[in-house]
């Protein structure tokens, strides 16, 4: 990544054919240069398919024993009884979507507190994990749901693959710029097979590798206070920043991480409203393995859950969890202790902290720590996404594909929308 960061101009325009371009041009050409090849782990992620027509209870197991949060759905109706391809299914129809671990539970959770399914406690095996799928195997709704079905409620992600060999760090950012997705397949051109995810903290962690760039230092110096008045984007306000009262319940919270379809919540005090913790989507895991907390989470409230999170931290430096997208991740700060930034706070720290930390959002607090917006990976991730396409730069076949899986086209210039 080094070597090729030396190689690209410093500053925010470059001659090409005997010319200049504007800076917007030249920073479409600088990302245009980065190979998906520099992206940290891009070898080091694992990958799982699952068949839409899996049993939801089954694809979770699955993830859940190779602790791996996300996994490939594959269309059934693109493979024979070898479960291979068949001759004539085209690669881009293998595969329909992309679901993670995390929205399937919290959907199965949510489905059994709805019902208030019953739950025989004497059918629990030693494994905390074996109860919970005893739960589920008691209520016959969910025990025949099948991973197709989730589609409907827009469980998954799109599957927007990317190209080792051809594809770059542009190609990336205008995916995750114009959708909402959390991860991007890679595929080998010559086997078109999947063989890596990059992540939203991928793209952040390879961002801060061109600190020193003018492009990135422009964007990167500014305090949090001037993207909230930036008349193309703004950072999430109060209105994305969900709270809940400590004396709720974690039921409570598990609505809004559902309903809302957000990363995290914030905990705060119901008397001043000082933030005292928060929820996240992948602190589901510590339900699977408590079945006393499964089984109570309409009675504890947050702040005891918080404080159980707390008890149970043993500070785990096991490699093996701080590997990309594992379900249980050591690195992660507890549920006290959720990144917090202020709006004077530059966004270069707050890029270095969520990166270090393995974070997905950060919480905007005010002077007395209560919480007035929130950060996410992706709000970040729009502030250095393409800001517009150049008819003097060609893409070439590589943009036009980029183009068509957003649903664009370029007319004269100016991209248009297709839909």
């Amino acid at each position: 990544m080094e070597a090729i960061l030396e190689e690209i101009p410093k500053q925010g325009t470059e001659t090409v054919k005997n010319g200049t371009v504007d800076s917007a041009s030249a920073l479409q050409a600088y990302l245009n240069s980065i190979p998906i090849s520099a992206f940290p782990n891009i070898r080091n992620t694992p990958v799982l398919e699952v068949q839409a027509v899996d049993l939801l209870r089954d694809a979770m197991l699955k993830l859940y024993q190779k602790n791996v949060s996300v996994a490939l759905i594959r269309d059934p109706s693109a493979v024979n009884s070898d479960t291979s391809v068949t001759a004539t299914a085209k690669f881009s129809d293998r595969y329909i979507g992309v679901i993670s671990f995390t929205s399937m539970v919290l959907w199965c959770i949510q489905h059994l507190q709805t019902n208030n399914s019953g739950y025989n406690k004497t059918d629990v095996k030693k494994q905390s994990f074996d109860g919970f799928f005893s739960r589920l195997d008691q209520d016959p709704q969910v025990k025949q749901t099948k991973v197709a079905e989730l589609a409907k409620l827009f469980l998954w992600d799109s599957f927007f693959p990317v190209h080792l060999e051809n594809d770059t760090l542009f190609h990336v950012l205008l995916l995750l710029s114009k959708h909402r997705l959390k991860v991007v397949p890679v595929i080998e051109r010559f086997n078109s097979r999947v063989i890596s995810f990059i992540t939203q903290n991928d793209i952040i962690k390879l961002l801060l590798k061109s600190q020193g760039l003018q492009w990135f230092d422009d964007i990167a110096n500014s305090r949090l206070s001037e993207f909230q008045y930036d008349t193309n984007y703004h950072f999430e306000r109060e209105d994305a920043a969900y709270q809940v009262y400590e004396d709720q319940t974690v039921s409570e919270a598990l609505s809004v991480l559902s309903e809302k379809r957000v990363v995290a919540v914030a905990v705060v005090r119901r008397n001043n409203k000082e933030l005292v913790g928060s929820v996240r989507d992948t602190d589901i895991s510590l339900l699977l393995d408590n079945d006393d907390l499964l089984t109570a989470t309409k009675k504890i409230t947050l702040e005891e859950f918080i404080k159980m999170n707390n008890e149970n931290d043993d500070n785990s430096t096991d490699s093996e969890t701080d590997k990309p997208l594992r379900i249980n991740i050591s690195s992660i700060p507890r549920m006290d202790s959720p990144i917090v930034h202020r709006e004077t706070d530059i966004l270069q720290n707050v890029m270095t902290k969520m990166a270090e930390t393995n974070t997905e959002s950060s919480f905007l607090v005010d002077g007395s720590c209560r919480v007035v917006g929130m950060i996410t990976l992706r709000d970040i991730i729009v502030e250095f996404a393409p800001p517009c396409v150049d008819s003097r730069i060609d893409g070439g076949g590589f943009f036009e594909s980029a183009l068509q899986q957003t649903g664009c086209h370029v007319n004269n210039g100016t991209i248009v929308c297709d839909h």
